[in-house]
């Protein structure tokens, strides 16, 4: 765990409020456990009878996103097997997200199916051969994704990178023969033949031309290599509480915070999707604190 679980006693609520109110809607939970829920950023747990959790969760107000559950009918079974729900404040948003992440991909919660960890994620990578950009479908295993330029979008397949292609050429009237989705005769690609393709493989259509639409449809889907020398700490701050996610090359490796004046580890040893999802436009756009940190990695100022 990076932060203590809260435990606040507090007297029973049900017998005192109205039907209709969110603690009387699944009265077999912990009344104490729902009534000490703050209005805070954080993680909510719902368990069971047992110790693992059922379902983890992250909200900017913890409070408020877990009493909208107990409003849910699509979330009935979840809840019919809760007893209890725990929360771990964080210092902001991107701590809730990071440590949701962590937390789902460490313990499994049976309901919890999206930040499940992708193990063996594809690429596009450009790679430029006699003036021509050659895409070429790339797997983490073959490159350090995160560090590598010339990367365009993360896939958890390599069918899942090849479909994309065919979407942008279809979309950019790309020809498929080019881009090594089929095999070409001395009459080009089948597009030519269906007119879905300008004629760039039978130079009917300048290359330049057609590989400058092929840059411009991926540049959506680029991947940023990590604008660092180094670690850095990403500082979130509320009221007076610091904590520092320690980062570098997109990989999440803890979080030090001033109420316990530790740096909890938890390190990522490859580059994870959703990590990277989380952290890749706060940082690119420069919207978060940032601070460099020391050689032995402990964190400047943290006293």
């Amino acid at each position: 765990m990076f932060w203590p679980l809260a435990a606040k006693p507090y007297s029973s609520l049900l017998g005192h409020l109205p039907s209709c109110h969110p603690l009387n809607l699944a009265p077999h939970l912990d009344a104490d456990s729902l009534a000490a829920l703050p209005r805070a950023p954080g993680v909510y747990i719902f368990k069971g009878e047992g110790k693992l959790p059922i379902y983890i969760g992250k909200s900017v107000d913890i409070r408020t996103r877990v009493l909208s559950h107990l409003r849910a009918e699509d979330e009935a079974e979840m809840l019919a097997q809760s007893r209890r729900v725990e929360f771990i404040e964080t210092a902001g948003e991107i701590g809730a997200l990071l440590l949701e992440s962590h937390l789902i991909k460490t313990q499994h919660p049976l309901y919890n199916i999206r930040l499940r960890r992708q193990r063996n994620l594809c690429s596009i990578q450009l790679t430029e051969e006699e003036g021509a950009w050659i895409p070429e479908v790339v797997t983490g295993q073959d490159l350090g994704l995160g560090k590598a330029e010339g990367l365009y979008g993360l896939f958890g397949s390599r069918h899942a990178a090849q479909n994309k292609l065919r979407e942008l050429a279809d979309l950019h009237n790309l020809c498929q023969g080019l881009l090594g989705l089929e095999k070409m005769s001395a009459r080009g690609c089948f597009g030519l033949q269906v007119k879905t393709c300008l004629g760039a493989c039978v130079g009917h259509e300048p290359r330049g031309q057609h590989d400058q639409r092929l840059l411009n449809a991926l540049m959506d889907l680029k991947v940023h290599a990590w604008p660092f020398a180094g670690p850095i700490d990403l500082v979130e701050e509320n009221q007076g509480w610091v904590q520092r996610h320690r980062l570098q090359d997109w990989r999440y490796l803890g979080t030090w915070c001033s109420k316990s004046d530790q740096l909890e580890i938890s390190l990522q040893q490859s580059f994870d999707l959703d990590t990277y999802k989380i952290l890749v436009r706060p940082i690119m756009l420069g919207t978060v604190r940032i601070e460099q940190i020391n050689g032995d990695l402990t964190p400047i100022n943290s006293a």
